[in-house]
């Protein structure tokens, strides 16, 4: 009992340097707010008013057809172009698409030739330029088709292909990187928060008076974890509720309780590791050169920038033994699909490991920092 005290005694201390220490508390409100607001809804995944010109030297029936089917929101309206402008839009990136319909165009189509549309693509603005292509060469296809087939009895195709999508039936973008900002943000913090609190103690001398006292480096490493856990995980519960939830209109058909529990065991296991990266450092612009390259790669690496099963094997099995790649799994899976403790009970063990094993280490780490 006595220990639990002067653990809890210890978390009360934290909380309360934290009460003081404005400069963090507008670090973490902006992290679990406008940092998680603006990128949702400012960055689109997918096709969204690119700009597109045509030129039409064919100006036929089908040509127009080929235009009226450049709608928004994906397009904007298309711009008619004349042919001797192209280069010089193209290269002054007034437009990402410019399509060319040569003359004739109409014509060679119903004698039976294939001709050739050009589409010209900024390649600069990636992602649009990828996608985008993808979009106008379906547009195109669907538009040629249905023209060749006008007054035609079409026969149905051998194979009907129906498409249905679950938990977010109109691929809205913003709700998937909204969670993902959150998780992000929560593993970036749990790593600053207690590591700094680590290098404030040191560096303002009262390391060394909690030494004096009959505390064992257990209870005081247990107390910055637990204060800088129930921070984040009150931070991140007011995140979901009020920008995700709210502000976002971000259906979560999952258990947040249930998730900010497994978040609460998240922050055990990254926290170990910021305080292990603060025994290494002797100071706090050492431990922020520590933190980079340990930060990056959880962020990048842990499959909610890119898809695990899109990386290297050898990164695959790497990655394993970073508890962020098992907490972005389980968080979409929560949250997302609803899904329970029966389903995502491989992701809860090996978080559990991981927590245990970087608290051990960093314990071990820790007590030889505090003779030294």
């Amino acid at each position: 009992m006595s220990k639990a005290a002067n653990v809890l005694s210890l978390t009360m201390k934290e909380l309360t340097s934290l009460r003081y220490d404005h400069v963090l508390l507008l670090f973490l409100t902006y992290a679990f707010s406008i940092a998680i607001y603006m990128p949702a809804a400012g960055s689109v995944m997918g096709v969204h008013n690119a700009s597109v010109a045509v030129v039409d030297e064919d100006r036929s029936h089908l040509s127009r057809l080929i235009i009226e089917a450049l709608l928004p929101p994906e397009f904007q309206t298309a711009v008619l172009l004349p042919y001797d402008q192209l280069d010089r839009s193209m290269d002054s990136g007034r437009f990402t698409f410019i399509i060319d319909i040569p003359a004739n165009f109409q014509r060679d189509l119903n004698a039976g030739r294939s001709p050739a549309i050009q589409v010209n693509v900024d390649a600069t603005a990636m992602s649009q330029a990828f996608m985008g292509a993808g979009y106008l060469s379906r547009i195109l296809q669907t538009v040629l088709q249905d023209y060749r087939s006008q007054g035609k009895s079409a026969s149905p195709p051998p194979i009907q292909l129906t498409t249905r999508v679950l938990f977010n039936p109109n691929l809205e973008g913003a709700w998937f990187l909204a969670v993902i900002q959150i998780v992000n943000n929560i593993t970036l913090l749990a790593i600053i928060l207690s590591g700094t609190a680590v290098l404030r103690e040191r560096e303002h001398g009262t390391l060394d008076h909690l030494l004096v006292l009959p505390l064992s480096p257990r209870e005081v490493m247990l107390s910055k974890i637990s204060a800088n856990a129930i921070v984040v995980v009150a931070c991140s519960w007011a995140s979901l509720e009020g920008v995700v939830r709210l502000a976002l209109d971000v259906p979560l058909t999952g258990s947040k309780t249930l998730f900010l529990v497994l978040t609460a065991m998240y922050l055990f296991a990254t926290n170990s590791l910021g305080i292990f990266l603060a025994t290494l450092a002797r100071s706090t612009p050492q431990f922020g050169l520590l933190a980079i390259p340990v930060i990056i790669p959880m962020l990048l690496l842990s499959g909610g920038s890119t898809p695990l099963e899109s990386m290297p094997l050898w990164l695959q099995w790497m990655m394993q033994l970073s508890p962020s790649t098992h907490f972005v799994s389980l968080s979409t899976a929560i949250l997302f699909r609803n899904a329970g403790l029966i389903l995502i009970w491989p992701q809860v063990l090996a978080l559990a490991v991981l927590g245990l094993m970087f608290f051990y280490l960093t314990l071990r780490r820790f007590r030889s920092s505090l003779t030294s």
